[in-house]
């Protein structure tokens, strides 16, 4: 099917149509060897180069909006009677649902066969806008309203903030960025609510608008281009966790904390605060190391003095007696006698 050839051009990746149309003026185009107006149409067989460089053809992705209707399954699998791709019949290639509505919902599903979009659209991350209309059992309550958009514990998790307002005594208008599994309808029971009718209106910028129930249409070229524009910063993938770490032991979860304390016990006392890589201090405690530092520096006068406890020291548990008297006993200086010659023979007595 021929196109637009800034169209063409633009599909290819190569830039926006506009910058297409001035390269078409600027005569950096050329078509099957001639040079290329504004507003030619080109198709898969015409050979298109742009600044020299060969242009080649994306395969072509189909977009459509469908108004599911209560009882449809929003799945690709045929042994289903209720599958959506036999609702909504689409003969000219294979195309699949972006995302899924409850059976018993209603309303706008985008279908395609672009696969790169499907994820960007769902991925939670991207926080991308989706409409509701939701009836409920019971009257509600300006409560009600305040809970469901400020978040609600449903799964073991709190939902995000959303936006919520009351259009009728039963019904609420709700726009979620989030999608998780069937949630709406548990946020409204947590909350003692039942939900009597559910229908999507809006998945970004597509609307429901003029879509009767059970019927589908081709999004426009404006919808198509500010779709694909919206999700052009969005990921496709979740973002890579960092990898857990592990000890020596082979034990997980032993990260850069865990690290610093093995290192500041290795080294013989508690954490002392020392940035990675720095060398670590002498075994012994702080004020033991400190005293055996003095002892060497001062004069012998001084030495009973600075034994004390220094200002900032850690205090240490008293040592038992029995090793504080042999301490001294080891430390005593000999005895006056210590080295005459033993005195041998009887004693005489006077």
């Amino acid at each position: 099917m021929p196109v637009r050839l800034n169209k063409f051009i633009s599909d290819a990746g190569i830039c926006s149509r506009r910058e297409a149309d001035k390269k078409i003026e600027k005569g950096h185009v050329r078509v099957n060897g001639r040079v290329a107006q504004v507003g030619d149409l080109v198709s898969e067989t015409d050979r298109v180069l742009v600044s020299g460089n060969p242009v080649e053809m994306r395969p072509q992705y189909v977009y459509l909006a469908y108004n599911k209707p209560v009882g449809v399954t929003s799945t690709t699998d045929r042994t289903d009677p209720d599958n959506i791709l036999k609702a909504v019949g689409y003969h000219a290639g294979r195309v699949f649902p972006v995302g899924r509505l409850d059976k018993d919902s209603e309303g706008l599903i985008l279908l395609t066969n672009d696969g790169d979009i499907v994820n960007k659209i769902l991925r939670a991350s991207n926080k991308h806008d989706k409409e509701y209309i939701v009836s409920v059992d019971k009257p509600v309550t300006p409560d009600f309203i305040r809970q469901m958009s400020e978040g609600v514990s449903i799964l073991g998790v709190m939902t995000r903030k959303c936006r919520v307002e009351q259009i009728s005594t039963q019904t609420i208008r709700i726009i979620l960025n989030q999608g998780m599994n069937r949630q709406i309808r548990r946020m409204c029971e947590a909350l003692g609510y039942e939900v009597t009718r559910l229908q999507r209106i809006r998945v970004m910028n597509i609307s429901l608008s003029g879509i009767d129930t059970g019927t589908w249409r081709f999004l426009t070229e404006t919808e198509q281009d500010t779709l694909l524009q919206s999700v052009a910063g969005s990921r496709k993938e979740a973002s890579a966790r960092p990898a857990r770490k592990r000890s020596a032991s082979g034990e997980p979860g032993a990260g850069p904390r865990a690290h610093r304390k093995k290192t500041a016990a290795d080294s013989g006392g508690a954490d002392s605060g020392q940035p990675a890589g720095d060398k670590p201090r002498p075994s012994g405690n702080r004020s033991e190391t400190k005293t055996g530092q003095v002892k060497k520096d001062k004069p012998k006068g001084a030495r009973k003095k600075a034994a004390g406890r220094s200002s900032g020291s850690t205090r240490n548990a008293p040592r038992p007696k029995t090793l504080k008297s042999s301490a001294r006993k080891a430390s005593k200086p000999a005895s006056k006698s210590a080295g005459r010659p033993k005195r041998t023979g009887p004693k005489t007595k006077k």
